[in-house]
C-alpha cells in the first residue's frame, strides 16, 4: 500500500488528483471554524450533553455541530436523500426504468432529484434545529429573522458539502461525500488520543486495559477489512460461441457476491431509528419543552429503561442491525437481474437450469452469507460500547459505525489509486 501512494505521488495526473483531495479536506476543516454568529456556547453546550443523536451527528461532521458552524448539520441531509431515493428506484417503477434504461441522462435526473430532496431535507432538519435552539436561548438575538438565517446558513453549509464531495469526485480520488464523512471522523481522533493520554498520565485509566482495548480494536479492523474484501465467488460457464465458420469454446467467469452488501447503512439505520425518537422525547422530559404530562412520564421511563448501558437497548439495537441488513442487500442486489442477464448472455451456472432455478440458487446463497454478514455486523455494533464499558475505558470511543466507514472508505479509496496505476501501466508498479 505504501509503494503505490508513494507511486502515486510521483506521476503528474494521479499526484495533482491527490493533492485536490487534501485541499478539498484543508476547505473542510476551515469550514468547521465558520461559526453561525450571536450564539451562547454554554447553552448550546448544555442543550448537547443531553442528546446522544447529537452526538452522533457531532462525531460525523468533524466536530461541526459541537462548534454550531454553517455546517453544523454535515452532509447528513445528503446521505439520507441518497438512501431515499435508492429505496424509491426500487419501489417505483418509473424511477427503476429510469434507474435501468435511462443512461447518463438517467442518472442525471435521479442525482437532480437526489439534490432537491436534499434541499427538502436538509431545510426541514434546519428548520427543527433553529427552533430548538430558539427555544433554549441559544441564540443572543432570539428574533424569528435571526431563526431564520440560521436555517439558510445551515443548509447552504449542507449544500456547500454536497458540492464539495461532488467536486472531489469529479477531481480527486474516490467518491467524494464518503470521503468527506472520513475526513470528520478522522478529525476527532487525535482529540481522543490527547484525551486518553492525559487521563492516563493521572492516574484516571487503567494503563493494562486500555492496551487491551487497543488489541482488540486492532482484531476488530482486520475483521472488517475481512468483511469488505471477502466475496462469494459463483461460477459461470459461457456457452460456445459460433463465429462465421469457427466454433469458441465458452470461457469460466464467477459472479462475484460480496459478503457485506449493506455497507454501514444497516447501522446508520439502526442507531438512527433507536437515538432520533429518544432524542425527541428527552424534549418533553424534566428540564425539557413540556414537563408532568404523558409524553413526561414515557421519556423518564425510556431514558431509565433503554439506555445505552442497559440490555434491553443493545438487544434491539442487535435485532434492528440484522433486519436492516438483510432488507438493504436485497434492495441493493436483484437476483432476478442477474438471473436474466446471464440468460441473455448465453451463460450459466453448472449445474443449475436458467431462469428461476438460477434465481433460487443464488437467493440460497445470498441468504447464507447474509446471515453471516447480518450476525457479524450486529455484534460489531454493540461490541464496542460493552467493550469500553468492561474495561473502563472512559475517554478513548472506537464506534462501530466509525470503523466501518474509516475501513471501507482507506480501502476504496487504495483500489482506486491501484486502478488508476495499473492503467498507466507502468512497470514495476503491476505484479506479475
Amino acid at each position: 500500500m505504501l509503494n503505490n501512494l508513494r507511486a502515486a505521488l510521483l506521476i503528474p495526473d494521479i499526484r495533482k488528483r491527490v493533492l485536490f483531495v487534501l485541499g478539498a479536506f484543508a476547505l473542510f476543516v476551515f469550514m468547521i471554524h465558520v461559526q453561525i454568529p450571536d450564539v451562547n456556547q454554554a447553552a448550546w453546550n448544555q442543550l448537547l450533553q443531553g442528546g446522544a443523536f447529537y452526538n452522533l451527528l457531532g462525531f460525523l461532521s468533524g466536530g461541526a455541530l459541537q462548534k454550531l458552524s454553517v455546517i453544523a448539520m454535515g452532509i447528513t441531509p445528503y446521505i439520507n436523500a441518497s438512501i431515499i431515493m435508492q429505496l424509491m428506484t426500487v419501489v417505483l417503477p418509473q424511477l427503476e426504468e429510469l434507474a435501468k434504461k435511462g443512461g447518463d441522462e438517467g442518472r442525471k435526473k435521479i442525482g437532480r432529484y437526489t439534490r432537491w430532496l436534499t434541499i427538502v431535507l436538509g431545510t426541514a432538519q434546519a428548520f427543527f434545529m433553529a427552533n430548538l435552539m430558539h427555544q433554549r436561548g441559544v441564540f443572543v438575538d432570539n428574533s424569528i429573522w435571526f431563526e431564520l438565517y440560521a436555517v439558510v446558513a445551515m443548509v447552504a453549509g449542507t449544500l456547500f458539502l454536497m458540492w464539495l464531495g461532488e467536486q472531489i469526485t469529479d477531481k480527486g480520488i474516490g467518491n467524494g461525500v464518503s470521503l468527506i464523512i472520513f475526513i470528520g471522523i478522522v478529525l476527532r481522533y487525535p482529540q481522543y488520543v490527547a484525551q486518553t493520554y492525559t487521563s492516563t498520565t493521572k492516574g484516571g485509566e487503567s494503563i493494562a486495559n486500555l492496551l487491551i482495548y487497543v488489541a482488540i480494536a486492532l482484531l476488530v479492523i482486520v475483521s472488517i477489512v475481512f468483511l469488505y474484501q471477502g466475496q462469494r465467488r459463483i461460477p459461470v460457464q459461457q456457452a460456445r460461441r459460433v463465429v462465421g465458420r469457427k466454433m469458441f469454446a465458452g470461457r469460466s467467469t464467477y459472479i462475484p457476491l460480496r459478503l457485506n452488501n449493506a455497507g454501514v447503512i444497516s447501522i446508520i439505520f439502526a442507531i438512527s431509528l433507536l437515538l432520533l425518537p429518544q432524542q425527541a422525547l428527552s424534549w418533553f422530559s424534566r428540564g425539557g419543552v413540556v414537563t408532568h404530562n404523558f409524553m413526561g412520564a414515557v421519556s423518564n421511563w425510556v431514558t431509565l429503561n433503554f439506555s445505552p448501558n442497559s440490555w434491553l437497548y443493545n438487544l434491539v439495537y442487535f435485532i434492528l442491525v440484522v433486519v436492516f441488513t438483510f432488507f438493504y442487500s436485497a434492495v441493493v442486489l436483484n437476483t432476478k437481474d442477474i438471473a436474466d442477464n446471464l440468460k441473455k448472455s448465453g451463460s450459466f451456472i453448472p449445474g443449475i437450469r436458467p431462469g428461476q432455478p438460477t434465481v433460487d440458487y443464488i437467493n440460497r446463497i445470498l441468504i447464507r452469507i447474509t446471515t453471516a454478514a447480518a450476525i457479524y455486523l450486529g455484534l460489531l455494533a454493540v461490541l464496542p460500547g460493552m467493550l469500553q464499558r468492561g474495561l473502563s475505558v472512559t475517554t478513548f470511543y472506537l464506534g462501530s459505525t466509525s470503523l466501518l466507514i474509516v475501513v471501507g472508505v482507506a480501502l476504496d479509496t487504495i483500489t482506486q489509486i491501484e486502478a488508476r496505476l495499473a492503467m498507466r501501466d507502468y512497470r514495476g508498479f503491476i505484479k506479475r
